[in-house]
């Protein structure tokens, strides 16, 4: 099983469906909430390659990007065999 991790902010609607497909998966995730631990803001910035909104998401060392790219990675099939 992957490493999964996801930064967020309790707030954003983005992260809660992103989140949910983590969810329906059945996968585990470590998530950050940066608006609780905003000292993290700047870890997640710099291993987006400079992305500054929430989520983003990581599978293993891989950054996969935002809700929306998690779910096209899903539409196209491509997201099971990254997390298995």
């Amino acid at each position: 099983m992957a490493n999964i991790t996801i930064y967020t902010k309790s707030t954003c609607p983005f992260c809660v469906k992103a989140k949910s497909l983590l969810d329906s998966k059945n996968v585990t995730y470590t998530e950050y909430d940066i608006g609780k631990q905003p000292e993290l803001r700047d870890d997640m910035i710099s291993k987006a390659n400079g992305k500054t909104t929430v989520p983003q998401i990581f599978i293993g060392e891989k950054h996969i990007g935002g809700c929306d790219d998690l779910h096209a990675l899903d539409g196209k099939g491509s997201l099971d065999a990254l997390l298995a």
